[in-house]
């Protein structure tokens, strides 16, 4: 049977699935506002739940209420968000609350238009902050969404074609309900990730299996179609760990847009470059020696990243003043809280333990 379902019917087998399978204990699901779910949201692009709880609840004891955001340093908000990557959403979370304070009287809009139209929100995240935390009818299509709904109808094509995205639209409007909205969302959420998933879909948990025409083609992992593929290319740098002799190492802040945008992170040197001429003339440092370590890798979104991290004691020269707005000698015994991206502080990890059994 794949007669397709009536939008009706369609929900309220998704909203019956929900109420005996679903997640109801989630924390922002606890007194949700506009606010608490804009930072749950933004959190959960390309990010697991289990991976974000920890996350969202140190961000909201921090950042309970979008003024003290606002107000906050962003790279106290960063520090916060080290290890979650993808650090835009940071960025752009801290814009947006500084908008709304100054733009909208510290509270998110709650018509559709404006609030999409903020730094880092777009039209599906505006609709679930709006359908979770309001009970406004408004549809969405995140990830679990569009493999949910791309499945049952066997849309072919890539999402990320302006064509397959307008009938993915289509089909999330037409089966948003009126009533019980925040439940029917968060359902449908749960349904892509619990049941339909990407890999090894449990189709026979499924609600809608019946009526699926993916299903019915034996074909699940067909749809929806991925991305052209691309190989990523490899980009190769070079992170001088250039220490004093009291154990502090040489950081300085990233430019705010963006790899690692407005984090700290070891200064760079070419990979053709020589390093003892580089450090004096870039950072006013004598390098008696250096150690090139292993390379270390990391994959971003758009590319491979090959890091060679070269240790070296130096010597700071006394004529140089450093850029003390962006650069710092870091304490390693007694780190303060700033924004690190994940092989940084890797690195400052295995760096700490090195010397502490020099000592």
């Amino acid at each position: 049977m794949t007669t397709t379902l009536a939008p009706h019917a369609f929900s309220r087998q998704v909203l019956d699935w929900f109420d005996r399978h679903g997640r109801h204990h989630l924390p922002w699901q606890t007194a949700p506002t506009p606010y608490r779910v804009w930072i749950s949201e933004i959190m959960l692009q390309q990010t697991q739940v289990t991976t974000v709880i920890p996350y969202y609840q140190r961000f909201m004891t921090h950042f309970p209420d979008i003024m003290t955001l606002a107000a906050a340093p962003l790279d106290q908000v960063l520090a916060l968000w080290s290890g979650l990557g993808y650090y835009a959403r940071a960025r752009n979370l801290h814009r947006t609350a500084v908008i709304v304070c100054d733009h909208y009287g510290g509270e998110l809009p709650t018509d559709i238009d404006s609030l999409s139209q903020l730094p880092g929100i777009g039209r599906s995240t505006a609709g679930a902050i709006l359908a979770l935390s309001l009970g406004q009818p408004q549809a969405i299509l995140d990830g679990n969404v569009k493999r949910v709904l791309a499945r049952f109808h066997a849309v072919e094509g890539w999402p990320g074609r302006s064509a397959v995205m307008r009938q993915l639209w289509q089909l999330a409007e037409q089966y948003t309900p009126t009533q019980r909205v925040a439940a029917y969302t968060q359902a449908m959420m749960d349904l892509g990730a619990m049941v339909c998933k990407r890999r090894r879909p449990q189709c026979h948990a499924c609600p809608l299996a019946a009526h699926c025409q993916a299903h019915a083609q034996g074909r699940e992992h067909a749809y929806p179609a991925p991305k052209p593929r691309r190989d990523k290319p490899l980009r190769q740098i070079r992170m001088l760990l250039l220490c004093s002799s009291q154990h502090q190492v040489l950081l300085e802040q990233r430019p705010p847009t963006g790899v690692w945008g407005g984090l700290w992170s070891f200064p760079e040197c070419p990979m053709d470059a020589d390093i003892a001429t580089w450090c004096r003339e870039q950072y006013g440092v004598v390098v008696q020696d250096y150690q090139t370590w292993a390379p270390l890798r990391h994959t971003l979104s758009h590319f491979h990243l090959e890091i060679t991290p070269v240790y070296s004691v130096v010597q700071p020269l006394a004529d140089r003043v450093m850029a003390a707005d962006r650069q710092v000698w870091y304490n390693i015994e007694q780190p303060d809280a700033r924004g690190l991206a994940a092989p940084v502080q890797r690195l400052l990890t295995t760096l700490a333990n090195d010397l502490r059994g020099l000592a």
